[in-house]
């Protein structure tokens, strides 16, 4: 019954939007790191997750997920991408004296 709820919810969502407007072809520049890309590209880079739970407004949820459908990326690791650049920042405030936030 949820899935069938879940489905209609997306099926309303992109009935809603036009998301070919979305699309561009426009060429995306990435750059790796050196060391990054030598392991990614040797198969040498494994990462291990653990799962977490945390509670979080469900309107932040929906909002996350959107987010993550126009950019085309899963919403988990749009939010993993957000924790790593936020932590980097902290980081670096601290050892800047600011003292972060």
């Amino acid at each position: 019954m949820k899935k069938l709820k879940k489905q209609k919810d997306w099926i309303k969502y992109y009935e809603e939007r036009d998301i070919l407007k979305e699309v561009t072809d426009d060429p995306a520049d990435l750059i790796l790191d050196d060391g990054l890309r030598q392991e990614i590209l040797s198969g040498k880079r494994k990462r291990k997750l653990k799962n977490v739970t945390i509670k979080v407004d469900p309107l932040q949820i929906m909002a996350i997920k959107k987010l993550s459908t126009m950019k085309s990326i899963p919403y988990q690791t749009l939010v993993r991408h957000w924790l790593s650049e936020g932590i980097k920042n902290e980081m670096d405030a601290v050892l800047e004296g600011k003292g972060g936030s």
